[in-house]
């Protein structure tokens, strides 16, 4: 499957990304802009998430909430979210509508600090704080997303802390904070615009050049601190959070090298020969033949900076103990990384990883996440179609090197979660 591809730069630096397919009449409108949680600085963290919020809030030509009202009032879909080094806000509307999605973009990109109060601020930020309170604080193992990689990676590192951010530094948002955020980073020359699906490439120029050609370039940003740290932690690491959980689950995270790496497409198929559907090694092993879990996955967090986390996550069945679960585990990454894996493992993941990748390009939302990912990250869209081959030239032996490198008992942080019941004093020993 090769994705058309069409890219160029407007004078103000937005990278603008084209991608036409006529297959149905919808298009998609995807803005990335290359700033999150990695961006912020002590004492104000949160600031990524808080300012995907405020940018729903409207701008000097969209009223609150208007820009969800437009575009579902034209049979649309939008929505944002918000990772460790970027955020996205992404539309999807019947194909005569691109023009709309345009505008409001270019609106709030342009135009938001006018219709920014203190009002608005204070109602967002409480948004959050309850966000954090049902997903995180009181949603059984909701902190797993923060624990793990401050786990992972040390305080000074830019992945340390929460993405969701603290109460405290919430609280201390000001709003000239979130307007000088917004200043430094959500400038054109620090985004990438996608549009795939129906449409003309002549009236989405044209479109493009109307609404965004005008907004200033942005100034300097300030740099973000060292990212490097080595590929293994030099010895485990292990965390136990007494939890409102009903059952054990564990997560057992490796470091390894970025996204876009050699190393990082041999992860991903050593991730789906041990945790990907009903085939994989911890679904025969842990769920079926030990029934010691009742689910189990395995995945890379697909960070492109410093370093990437091989993850593996498994849930308990009923009445099995917490470290009998985790010692299961750590035994079946034993395994893998002491023998490896055969030929027959890798072409079956790697045919279930290439279909999945495949099979969500025919989305016109999912092809222009994709490519806005590309070129956020590597400058250059049209990696997207590199990615079969990328994966087809993984054997057998490329996954037995990175597991014998990577999965060892010397480079794996534990974070296992226990019921209430069962409390534990938390410990953290390295």
């Amino acid at each position: 499957m090769q994705i058309p591809v069409e890219s160029y730069r407007l004078p103000n630096g937005l990278l603008v990304v084209l991608s036409e397919d006529h297959t149905a009449p919808i298009v998609a409108v995807n803005l990335w802009y290359h700033v999150g949680s990695a961006n912020e600085r002590a004492g104000r963290t949160g600031f990524a998430h808080l300012f995907e919020h405020m940018l729903f809030q409207g701008s000097e030509n969209v009223g609150a909430n208007e820009h969800f009202e437009f575009v579902q009032r034209a049979g649309g879909t939008l929505n944002g979210s918000t990772w460790l080094d970027r955020t996205n806000y992404y539309e999807t509307l019947p194909s005569n509508q691109l023009a709309l999605a345009l505008w409001l973009e270019a609106d709030r990109m342009a135009r938001l600090l006018p219709a920014m109060t203190q009002p608005k601020l204070d109602t967002q930020r409480d948004v959050v704080k309850n966000e954090r309170r049902w997903s995180v604080d009181n949603q059984p193992y909701g902190t797993w997303w923060e624990k793990l990689p401050a786990l992972c990676f040390p305080p000074e590192h830019p992945f340390h802390h929460s993405l969701i951010g603290s109460m405290d530094d919430l609280d201390a948002a000001s709003l000239e904070d979130i307007a000088e955020f917004f200043r430094t980073y959500y400038t054109p020359d620090n985004a990438v615009l996608t549009i795939a699906g129906d449409f003309s490439a002549v009236e989405a120029r044209a479109l493009v050049q109307t609404y965004f050609g005008s907004v200033p370039k942005g100034g300097a940003r300030p740099p973000l601190p060292d990212m490097s740290v080595p590929f293994t932690y030099g010895g485990p690491t292990r965390e136990v959070v007494p939890d409102a959980c009903a059952l054990p689950r564990v997560f057992v995270a490796s470091r390894m090298p970025v996204l876009g790496t050699d190393e990082y497409y041999a992860a991903s198929v050593c991730a789906a020969i041990l945790g990907l559907r009903t085939g994989s090694r911890f679904e025969k092993s842990l769920v079926r033949k030990q029934r010691i879990a009742s689910s189990a996955s395995c995945f890379t967090f697909d960070l492109a900076k410093g370093a990437d986390l091989f993850v593996a996550d498994v849930t308990a069945l009923p009445d099995i103990a917490p470290e009998q679960l985790e010692a299961a585990v750590h035994a079946e990454l034993d395994l893998m990384h002491e023998h490896g894996v055969v030929e027959s493992e890798v072409q079956r993941a790697i045919a279930l990883t290439e279909t999945h990748f495949v099979t969500s390009l025919q989305s016109a939302a999912e092809r222009a996440d994709q490519l806005s990912r590309f070129a956020t990250y590597f400058g250059d869209p049209a990696i997207v179609n590199q990615q079969p081959a990328r994966y087809r030239a993984v054997t057998a032996a490329h996954v037995t090197a990175f597991a014998k490198e990577y999965l060892g008992a010397h480079n794996r942080a534990t974070l296992l979660y226990v019921p209430m019941e069962e409390e534990t004093e938390t410990e953290v020993a390295a």
